[in-house]
């Protein structure tokens, strides 16, 4: 049985034309599919009945179950899914207020091997990549659901984007092609996987690329990020800047507030110097309380504090607006309770 769901519009027109339909009824399914989110066959009403019947008798439009939904005070949604193969994971719907955008947090794996001490996904380890279909119908899902398009995605949830590179940019392919989501509305995050970095540079790809720092030096990044011993920061550095004089394009720095770690002025400085000749742009998220570590958030006053001394060296600093922290879909917190409660 065929799913339609993550097809191209080519592979669409192989099924149909097997069938004896026209690349135009192709077309019509692949609108309803990325364009209307659609959850059956049976809800194309502009093909016959004849031929709904034929096709239903050898596709269908998914078969990915929602095994859990949560919504948010802020209205935040988190899905836990579910894939054929019974393995599950989490992906986000996050709504701005006084924003049209709709981003979906969207994962690239199931688990993760990166394991950085701050993160929830990581405790369960690494169980298998997706392939670009399941990473698709993360966002699909959440717009059969909702009813809603979403607007901006992000690859920011459970897995390492450039550990599994080749799935990741045939779906941000399809985003952009399919559901006709502006490439720069794409945004791919990494903990700092330097052959991922690279090959990007070499990819005339208009996404954001957002990298997970976290620290000011190596000492407190091997603490947080296992990743720092293989990948160490002069060595990521290079390969940003590199990244940067190839692609002409701004990154972004991801950088977790800790208390008392990595919040302090001195790493402010150390921070400020280590990003002095790279064009990025820097958002700090306070850190967001997971099981099975003693990390805190830090005040107000020394996220302020914090954002002040990185803007006074000449950074544009945002702090992320947080949401979903009630139903642990904050940064690091996917892959929580929910879980181990099944």
């Amino acid at each position: 049985m065929n799913v339609l769901s993550g097809l191209s519009l080519e592979e669409i027109e192989n099924i149909v034309l097997g069938l004896g339909g026209s690349k135009f009824r192709a077309r019509q399914i692949h609108n309803w599919i990325y364009l209307k989110s659609v959850s059956s066959i049976d809800e194309m009403t502009d093909l016959s009945l004849k031929f709904r019947q034929e096709l239903n008798s050898v596709a269908k439009v998914s078969d990915v179950k929602i095994k859990v939904k949560q919504v948010s005070n802020d209205g935040t949604i988190k899905y836990l899914l579910e894939y054929p193969d019974k393995q599950c994971v989490e992906t986000v719907l996050m709504r701005f207020d006084n924003r049209a955008n709709l981003t979906a947090c969207v994962s690239s794996q199931v688990g993760c091997a990166v394991n950085c001490s701050f993160c929830a996904t990581g405790k369960r380890g690494f169980i298998r990549n997706l392939d670009y279909k399941e990473i698709i119908e993360q966002v699909l899902t959440i717009q059969r659901d909702t009813g809603l398009k979403v607007t901006n995605i992000v690859f920011m949830g459970q897995g390492e984007p450039l550990l599994n590179l080749d799935n990741v940019l045939k779906a941000a392919h399809i985003f952009n092609e399919s559901f006709q989501i502006g490439a720069r509305r794409l945004t791919i995050s990494t903990s700092g996987i330097i052959p991922g970095i690279e090959k990007l540079s070499d990819i005339d790809l208009q996404s954001t690329l957002a990298i997970s720092l976290h620290a000011p030096n190596h000492n407190i990044r091997k603490q947080l990020m296992k990743i720092e011993e293989k990948y160490p920061m002069d060595k990521l550095h290079n390969a940003l800047k590199n990244y940067i004089d190839k692609t002409g394009r701004r990154i972004t720095i991801e950088y977790l507030l800790i208390k008392d770690l990595n919040d302090t002025a001195q790493s402010a400085k150390e921070l400020g110097i280590y990003l002095k000749d790279l064009k990025c742009n820097i958002n700090l998220i306070p850190y967001n309380p997971t099981e099975k570590n003693d990390y805190k958030r830090p005040d107000a006053t020394s996220i302020m504090k914090f954002k002040y001394l990185l803007e006074h060296m000449g950074k544009k600093v945002t702090v992320r607006l947080e949401r979903g922290a009630d139903i642990d879909a904050a940064c690091g917190q996917l892959r929580g309770r929910v879980l181990k409660a099944d």
